[in-house]
């Protein structure tokens, strides 16, 4: 049983692997072809973090792929308030075949994976966003071919999507170029790298895009950090990726956002609704990738 909990709980070959499936699963739905290898599998989301892309990728993904779903939101589940995490998990995981939880704290999801008897998928939390990372390198495999060699600029907060790409830099064999503001550091220990092989530091983000195969970003202040709003606003001023710092990137550089996106903060509007931005295609393949990563978890490796 594996569970999916960081971006680094799967090696390069299973990732390649996943990658192919995910190809294979977008073209039989872009083509109306029934494929339901889950039926009578049931998935339990458990949401303590507010979701719009999670559940609709994961809800309609499951369903397509013939399963159901259970929806629990933070009054529903009260995660280690109402019983134990430990508790919860070995009852949730006696009932579904597979627990999402898109949470805080990543010691909760921990917990959780720790006594379940299922495998658990880790939606979202503080420190990491596996799934996300997992479909923007297909979004760029899709688009531009391998990964492996290229330069991917994360421009912004030191954040759970700034800890996966470095652990994806050093499984897939990237470089990932960071430009966070003073005090907004990403920290290589949270994110379990040993090695700086995989990364460069630059204090100028126009420096970090230059010659980069992809240039990406999330919003100056994720869930939980609201009360910090006014300050990172500020901080954060040089960093919004706009028109010039994708002139920096190589000439076929793409951008994406995980989104929700704020134009003209993080991102200018001529960059996200330009024609070098794939958000679109990114969000879409959110649920392509995270089918082929239950079919995984449950099944193995198919033919």
């Amino acid at each position: 049983m594996k569970h999916y909990l960081q971006f680094k709980d799967l090696r390069a070959e299973e990732y390649a692997y996943l990658f192919e499936r995910t190809r294979t699963i977008k073209t039989r739905f872009k083509n109306y072809e029934r494929y339901q290898p889950l039926v009578d599998r049931t998935l339990a989301m458990i949401f303590e973090k507010a979701s719009t892309r999670t559940r609709v990728s994961f809800e309609a993904g499951l369903y397509q792929m013939g399963g159901s779903v259970v929806h629990l939101t933070t009054g529903d589940s009260q995660l280690g308030r109402a019983e134990p995490i430990e508790d919860s998990a070995r009852v949730i995981s006696r009932m579904v075949d597979l627990v999402l939880i898109r949470t805080y704290e990543h010691t909760k999801i921990e917990a959780f994976a720790a006594h379940s008897r299922v495998p658990v998928i880790n939606g979202l939390t503080n420190e990491f966003h596996p799934c996300q990372i997992l479909a923007d390198v297909f979004t760029y495999i899709e688009h531009r071919g391998s990964i492996q060699g290229k330069v991917v600029a994360w421009v912004g907060d030191g954040n759970n999507m700034a800890n996966t790409w470095l652990q994806a830099a050093d499984i897939l064999g990237f470089t990932l170029h960071i430009s966070t503001p003073g005090g907004y550091e990403v920290d290589p220990k949270v994110a379990g790298i040993g090695s700086s092989n995989c990364y460069k530091v630059f204090a100028d983000p126009l420096a970090a895009c230059r010659g980069a195969n992809l240039v990406t970003t999330d919003v100056w202040t994720s869930m939980g950090y609201e009360s910090e709003n006014a300050v990172r606003m500020a901080a954060f001023a040089d960093w919004c990726v706009d028109a010039e710092m994708m002139a920096a990137a190589a000439p076929d550089a793409l951008f994406m956002h995980c989104l929700p996106a704020h134009r003209g903060e993080e991102v200018a509007a001529e960059v996200i609704d330009g024609p070098q931005s794939v958000v679109w295609d990114e969000a879409e393949n959110r649920m392509h990738a995270q089918k082929a990563l239950m079919e995984y978890l449950l099944l193995g490796r198919i033919g």
